[in-house]
């Protein structure tokens, strides 16, 4: 894999204001071209580089064609290219068994989950089986569950579905609690790798030492993938599906994939005749992965999670401000690990002000931020927050900045 990312460089940084921080900013067009202007919505989707661009461009005027559909050159290119970029993800996740696993293209994680349930869970589960599934994660990750479900009832195959509890406050699921709800009827558990409003990574591999060897875990990683290091060789993350968003990972939108281990349950084979593939979207991705890699997934989780620990160690000294989610990690000084900090996600509260109005308050400042109930399962409007989440091309002088406005309105 290879790419046009930053140059690496032997001379001492500013921790602050790292050369190769600033560099890689100069590579997303969009972030450079509007200084007045701070992008803080990247778990919504994140801008993209150069790399991405160019990629896009020269596929679309040198080779566009349909994959898998003619013999011609361009029709072959185009085909080389989707078939190369499966391998580009499994390269990317570390995966250690590429000959067994298989990578589908969607338009994203929501189509990736749906996929999953429709096509391969219906056929997996009997009758009197139980599943376990987040109800308070996005609801992307819950209602291809109920939605499989419901398939199954029409068969008459019933199917008990559990909710993974959770710890009280921190948003973090209850592996404890987790214990209790597992039983020999246990077939699949529904996980999350970082929860999109609380910014914490969710601990998976403890749900694994819960349910044991053999119980399938399908992970939404749209948090995670093109944020931070995923790999799937590591047994913090023995997980039999990887599904995230290209978009989310510096691709273009409509692009996603799964990543299926095919180790546990059934070959992962989507249903039905596919169609013409987002071949543009796919290129991106590729693309977004080889720009990733070269920079480094280690360094920009490492980036996020310091700017994050820099918000949130303010903002929780702020008497009008609520930070949802697990308090001990509010600290610049707190004990917590450093994998167990916000993950480029903090998301928070006004007392007196609705969320609602204080993101058009930001935006009046230049400050561009998700104000609503976050697509969370079981939320609605009165459950608003504001939304800030970070990646590479933001600074240290744009969080301040922007501490600096929400102190105004203490």
């Amino acid at each position: 894999m290879s790419a046009k990312g930053p140059r690496p460089t032997a001379e001492p940084e500013d921790p602050e204001n790292p050369f190769w921080q600033q560099e890689a900013r100069n590579q997303f067009p969009i972030v450079t071209a509007h200084p007045e202007l701070t992008y803080f919505d990247s778990a919504a989707t994140s801008q993209k580089p150069h790399a991405v661009l160019e990629a896009v461009q020269t596929y679309l005027t040198t080779s566009n064609a349909n994959a898998g559909r003619g013999t011609y050159p361009w029709a072959n290119r185009t085909t080389e290219l989707v078939e190369s970029t499966r391998e580009t993800v499994k390269e990317y996740l570390h995966d250690p068994e590429p000959v067994r696993s298989g990578v589908h293209f969607t338009s994203g994680t929501t189509d990736g989950l749906r996929t999953v349930a429709r096509d391969w869970l219906v056929s997996y589960l009997a009758d009197g089986d139980e599943i376990l599934v987040p109800y308070g994660d996005h609801r992307a990750n819950l209602d291809p569950w109920i939605e499989a479900r419901r398939l199954l009832a029409e068969r008459g195959i019933h199917v008990r579905v559990q909710a993974l509890p959770y710890q009280r406050g921190s948003g973090d699921y209850d592996h404890m609690a987790l214990a209790r709800a597992v039983s020999p009827r246990t077939r699949f558990v529904a996980a999350t790798h970082v929860h999109h409003v609380y910014g914490g990574d969710m601990n998976v591999h403890r749900i694994r030492e819960v349910v044991g060897p053999d119980v399938p875990i399908c992970l939404d990683a749209a948090q995670s993938v093109g944020h931070m290091p995923v790999r799937v060789d590591d047994s913090a993350l023995d997980v039999d599906f990887v599904v995230f968003s290209g978009h989310k990972a510096m691709a273009l939108p409509g692009s996603g994939a799964i990543w299926a281990r095919n180790a546990r349950g059934p070959v992962f084979r989507p249903d039905g005749w596919q169609g013409s593939p987002n071949t543009a979207g796919i290129v991106s991705l590729r693309a977004a992965l080889d720009w990733l890699d070269a920079i480094g997934p280690e360094r920009v989780a490492q980036w996020t999670t310091m700017l994050s620990t820099r918000l949130t160690d303010r903002l929780g000294k702020l008497g009008p401000y609520e930070v949802l989610g697990c308090q001990a990690s509010l600290a610049a000084d707190s004990a917590l690990p450093a994998e167990q900090r916000r993950r480029g996600i903090v998301t928070f509260r006004h007392h007196d002000i609705p969320s609602g109005d204080l993101g058009f308050i930001l935006f009046s400042h230049g400050f561009m931020v998700r104000a609503d109930h976050l697509c969370q399962a079981g939320a609605d409007a009165r459950d608003a927050s504001v939304r800030v989440s970070l990646h590479v091309y933001n600074t240290t002088e744009e969080v301040d900045r922007l501490l600096t406005v929400l102190a105004s309105l203490t």
